[in-house]
């Protein structure tokens, strides 16, 4: 017998956006929502929660085939704007790393100036219809006799480009601080001396796998928001964790799920891939990632109801405990107190800095809100789950 008072599939749901009926609301909507009318009601009234989350995402990148020559060649080292592409897969075929950074970095004929430029700079400048300067090299064969190639290039130039990123969406990420005396340059942003500041990385209530901590409703096939168009969930994402510590409503406390995703490049828009220069480490590329939510029962609706006052996580030391790989919290806070700007740590008052964009996650998940409602995006019903 099924223990939930309501039930409705994914078939039901996408006719119901067909036909434009759908009752969409945004992950920070469903919160008043629930409390004003209770789980069970909320969950009849409600088809589909978005959310939406904007933030460096180092593990990123794009399968490009840069097309072929005359004479045929097969690339076996490739650079965009001077950024090392790795070559290794087919004859033109070729994978840009999000913080592969240029050759010439920190001072390149293409960003001059610029401290650190690189491959997810690359895929910005591609999105936005730049011209990129592609060259490539080989070693020669009887059947691909080119041994170098180089030209400008645009994305509409090139025959094939997705976006593949290994590691999306991180499910909660540490807090971080810096207990040494000196200040300390990181993925996390710089970290000033004794505690001098608090950096995080993750949109809290609004954050995707936040509203489906289980990941009950997202799997192999699940359609996403990704970088402006429509993508797809592939896989757990490398370093994905399953077996970790929950709080209230099975959201975890410390670093566990991940996504794997892809879509295609040449739909996609440059203010939703921009390139980072993270001081003292390198580059990145920031990527605006929503997903929708299926009300499928109550559970679903609970689940999406989180706020950022139930939501926690762990601080972290960066400055000598995290380059040791030493696992420690000093303190455990929640996202309704890292948002209000300070937190209290071991009696100190410390100011907080988001390095996700609130902003930007709201207007992700208004997109996929208004796209649902409009019938412009159905629910991709998965293949497999990952819970």
């Amino acid at each position: 017998m099924n223990e939930f008072k309501v039930n409705k599939t994914y078939e039901q749901i996408n006719k119901k956006i067909a036909k434009g009926e759908a009752v969409v609301v945004t992950a920070e909507e469903i919160i008043d929502i629930a409390q004003k009318h209770g789980v069970v009601e909320a969950a009849k009234r409600v088809d589909v929660v978005t959310t939406g989350t904007f933030a460096p995402m180092c593990s990123s990148g794009a399968f490009i085939n840069v097309g072929q020559f005359k004479p045929l060649v097969r690339t076996t080292k490739t650079w965009f704007n001077n950024v090392p592409a790795y070559s290794g897969v087919a004859a033109v075929d070729c994978y840009l790393g999000a913080t592969q950074t240029c050759d010439d970095d920190p001072l390149n004929k293409y960003h001059p100036g610029e401290f650190n430029y690189g491959g997810g700079h690359v895929i910005q400048d591609l999105v936005a219809g730049k011209e990129v300067h592609l060259r490539a090299e080989s070693y020669g064969t009887d059947c691909y006799p080119n041994k170098k190639i180089e030209k400008m290039v645009r994305l509409k130039d090139l025959p094939n480009a997705m976006l593949c990123n290994p590691r999306n969406a991180y499910q909660n990420y540490n807090c971080a601080i810096n207990r040494s005396d000196k200040i300390k340059y990181t993925y996390m942003g710089t970290l000033k001396s004794k505690m001098g500041n608090a950096n995080y990385s993750t949109a809290g209530e609004l954050s995707p796998l936040f509203n489906d901590p289980y990941l009950k409703t997202i799997g192999l096939g699940t359609r996403i928001f990704l970088g402006g168009a429509q993508g797809y969930v592939t896989w757990t994402g490398t370093q994905h964790k399953k077996d970790v510590e929950r709080g209230l409503n099975g959201v975890p406390v410390t670093p566990s799920g991940t996504l794997s995703v892809m879509g295609d490049l040449k739909e996609m828009l440059p203010e939703w891939l921009v390139g980072q220069s993270i001081r003292g480490y390198g580059c990145s590329l920031s990527i605006g990632l929503g997903i929708p939510i299926p009300i499928l029962n109550e559970e679903m609706l609970k689940f999406t109801a989180v706020s950022d006052e139930q939501i926690f996580t762990q601080v972290v030391d960066y400055g000598y405990d995290y380059p040791k790989g030493i696992s420690k919290s000093y303190g455990q806070v929640s996202y309704a107190d890292l948002k209000s700007g300070s937190i209290m740590l071991k009696g100190q008052e410390i100011p907080t800095v988001p390095l996700s964009s609130m902003v930007k996650a709201r207007k992700i998940a208004e997109i996929l809100k208004s796209q649902i409602q409009r019938s412009k995006f159905f629910l991709g019903h998965p293949q497999h789950l990952f819970c």
